[in-house]
């Protein structure tokens, strides 16, 4: 199929099946969905490359091949062997990739949490038949049920708060934010909060970086066991899923110890930063910046179970 320009793509947005990419075609205009393991392929229906798989057409003809992954370790998953790239749902609540010998997982269904209010003072997740995953719903409740249900809002007897007034009712709650999932190198901080219109407990996330993988080790001072919060000596730019970020920065990063305590962010802010891809699209990711570091003996346990992920470039996955 010769490419036609102007590009003319679909008008309605790409559905895509979940933890697969959205990528390029061979004209280089419109987004498509990448083929997966095993599927069949060709240069307008390219293979999922973020998972290392290729279309090789020596096996079939007529312009067309089959996507292949390139030679990695297999992953071991409750005693089944995933081959490299291959694509998997261990549960229905889950989709899973084995990278490398690495497995990551993203979750199918939502995990929000939901806050009492006067329209559902009594929220309860119920699995629904034939469903996979729990839906809310809102039991009938007493007056006292009410009454618990409206102590997450600002208590006015001059004006009442209304369903469509929530908002400025809202008693804000917020958790503190989670520690970043990664030692080294771009991770993930969540946390919970009701400030939003709804007024109801939903998670957030946001980009942290503790220190660059590389990031050289700083000489202590004289007396000194830990450097706490060393700066790069240039600005640098960051880098999310294949994309980079279109201002540069200076920020503080948590050092090192020589006595075997760990530093970690104490004190830190939350950013905007705007992210720039290959394909000339752009995102904003909300973004950790330390302001002072501690140094202890309290040291998190590596939880990072997308290991393989962050060390490939995976362009595209903004999407």
């Amino acid at each position: 199929q010769a490419c036609t320009f102007p590009c003319q793509c679909p008008s309605q947005p790409l559905q895509c099946p979940a933890g697969t990419s959205h990528v390029l075609d061979a004209c280089g205009c419109c987004k498509v969905c990448a083929r997966q393991l095993g599927e069949l392929c060709s240069l307008h229906r390219p293979c999922d490359h973020h998972k290392g798989l290729y279309c090789d057409f020596s096996k079939i003809h007529r312009g067309s091949g089959i996507c292949l992954a390139h030679e990695g370790a297999t992953c071991d998953l409750l005693g089944k062997i995933y081959l490299n790239g291959e694509s998997f749902q261990p549960t229905c609540k889950l989709q899973c990739i084995c990278l490398d010998g690495a497995v990551g997982c993203i979750p199918l269904c939502s995990d929000d949490l939901r806050l009492p209010s006067p329209d559902c003072p009594r929220p309860r997740r119920v699995r629904v038949r034939n469903k996979c995953c729990e839906e809310w719903v809102c039991e009938e409740g007493s007056d006292n049920d009410l009454g618990t249900a409206m102590a997450v809002f600002r208590e006015d007897p001059a004006q009442k708060p209304e369903l469509n007034n929530l908002q400025e009712n809202c008693l804000v709650q917020t958790t503190a934010w989670s520690a970043c999932s990664r030692s080294c190198g771009m991770g993930i901080s969540t946390r919970v909060t009701n400030d939003n219109p709804r007024c109801r407990l939903e998670k957030e996330t946001r980009l942290c970086m503790v220190r660059p993988c590389d990031f050289p080790m700083e000489k202590t001072k004289k007396g000194k066991k830990c450097v706490r919060t060393p700066r790069p000596r240039q600005s640098l730019h960051f880098e999310f899923s294949g994309c980079t970020s279109t201002r540069s920065y200076r920020p503080r990063f948590c050092g090192s110890c020589s006595d075997g305590r760990c530093c970690t962010p104490e004190l830190t802010s939350t950013a905007d930063v705007e992210f720039r891809c290959p394909e000339g699209d752009s995102f904003h990711r909300k973004m950790m910046f330390i302001k002072v570091c501690s140094c202890h003996y309290d040291c998190p346990r590596d939880n990072d179970i997308f290991l393989a992920t962050y060390h490939r470039r995976m362009i595209g996955d903004h999407v």
